[in-house]
C-alpha cells in the first residue's frame, strides 16, 4: 500500500503536562483521574477558545497546534491564570499545576497527528518551565515582542535532549492570579455570512426555541437546591430529554442531594458547555460561583455578549 503523504507546514506549537503526576497517582488514583478531567476540561476549552487543534493527549500531557503564535501565547496564559482558580478549591495535596512550552517551527503532519523537531522542541520546553509556568523560544519571544504587551525573562542558551544546537530560552513573567482573558474573534474571512435558506431556517427555529429554553431554565433554578427526589423526577416528567436531564438522574442516584458529589458540577458543565445557551451558563454559574469552570464560564458568557452586540 502506498504510505499516506506527509505534510510539512509552519505552526505554533503549545505542548503542557502536569507536574508531580506520578506522586499523584500513587496518592490516591481516583482523586487525580478526577481532577485531571476536570482541569483538562478548562485546558481543551481554552485552546478551542483560541482557535487551537489539539492532538497529543496521552496521560497528563497536551500538545496543540495553533496558527498564530498570538493565540498560542493568550492560550497559554489563560490555561494558567484559570488552573490557578481551578486549583483555590482544591485541597493543597491535590492541587494539579501544568507547565507549557511555545515554539514556532516546521512540523509534520501524518495521519491526523504531528511530530518533529518543532513538536520536540515545544515539548523540552515546558520541562524547562516553572511550575505553573511558561516558556518559549526567542522566536517567539521576537515575533510577540512587538504584538502584546508581555515580559520576558532571558534564561540563556539551554542545552536541548536530541536538540544539536543550544536554544535561546525565555520565561514568560504574568500574573497568575489575573482574570483569564482570550478575545480571540474570528476575522471576516473565518466568519461567514448565514446566506442560505437552510441556514436562515435553522436561525429561526433556535429563535422559536428560546421560550422553551428559557421555561426549562425557570423550572430547573426552582428545584436544583432540593434534597427531594421527588423534584427531580418532577422535571424529567416535564423534561426527558431537556438539557438538565443528566444531571437530574445523576442527583437521584445520589439521593437527590444537589451538594458537589463527585462528577455532579462536571455533568453539569458539560451539559452547559455542549449547549452554549448563556442562560445555562447563567444556571452554571448561580449554582457554582466558585466552581472549577466559573473562568471558563464567564468567557464564554463575554463572547455570546460580544456577538448580540455586533
Amino acid at each position: 500500500m502506498e504510505a499516506p503523504p506527509l505534510e510539512r507546514k509552519l505552526a505554533a506549537i503549545l505542548a503542557a503536562d502536569v507536574e508531580g503526576y506520578s506522586r499523584l497517582m500513587n496518592v490516591d488514583e481516583e482523586q487525580t483521574l478526577a481532577t485531571l478531567t476536570s482541569h483538562r476540561t478548562i485546558v481543551d476549552g481554552l485552546i478551542e477558545k483560541a482557535h487551537g487543534q489539539i492532538f497529543g493527549t496521552a496521560g497528563d500531557s497536551v500538545l496543540a497546534e495553533f496558527p498564530s503564535i498570538v493565540h498560542a501565547f493568550h492560550s497559554a496564559v489563560a490555561i494558567q491564570q484559570a488552573m490557578w482558580r481551578a486549583n483555590q478549591a482544591l485541597p493543597e495535596g491535590r492541587r494539579m499545576n501544568f507547565r507549557i512550552g511555545i515554539n514556532v517551527g516546521d512540523v509534520l503532519v501524518k495521519n491526523g497527528d504531528i511530530f518533529g523537531d518543532g513538536v520536540n522542541i515545544a515539548a523540552r520546553l515546558e520541562g524547562l518551565a516553572d511550575v505553573g509556568g511558561i516558556c518559549v523560544t526567542r522566536g517567539v519571544r521576537d515575533h510577540l515582542r512587538d504584538r502584546i504587551e508581555a515580559t520576558f525573562e532571558d534564561l540563556g542558551e539551554q542545552s536541548i535532549k536530541n536538540i544539536a544546537r543550544p536554544l535561546r530560552v525565555f520565561r514568560v513573567i504574568f500574573d497568575p492570579e489575573g482574570e483569564p482573558v482570550i478575545d480571540m474573534a474570528l476575522s471576516p474571512v473565518e466568519r461567514p455570512e448565514k446566506s442560505s435558506s437552510v441556514e436562515q431556517s435553522i436561525s429561526q427555529d433556535r429563535e422559536g426555541d428560546d421560550e422553551g429554553r428559557r421555561v426549562e431554565v425557570a423550572f430547573w433554578g426552582s428545584v436544583q437546591e432540593s434534597d427531594d427526589p421527588a423534584e427531580y423526577l418532577l422535571y424529567l416528567k416535564h423534561f426527558p430529554a431537556g438539557q438538565f436531564a443528566e444531571l437530574a438522574t445523576a442527583r437521584l442516584e445520589n439521593g437527590g442531594s444537589g451538594e458537589h458529589a463527585p462528577g455532579v458540577e462536571v455533568a453539569f458543565w458539560e451539559t452547559v458547555r455542549d449547549t452554549g445557551n448563556p442562560e445555562m451558563i447563567e444556571a452554571y454559574l448561580a449554582k457554582y460561583p466558585q466552581g472549577q469552570f466559573r473562568d471558563l464560564a464567564n468567557i464564554m458568557l463575554a463572547e455570546v455578549g460580544a456577538k448580540i452586540a455586533r
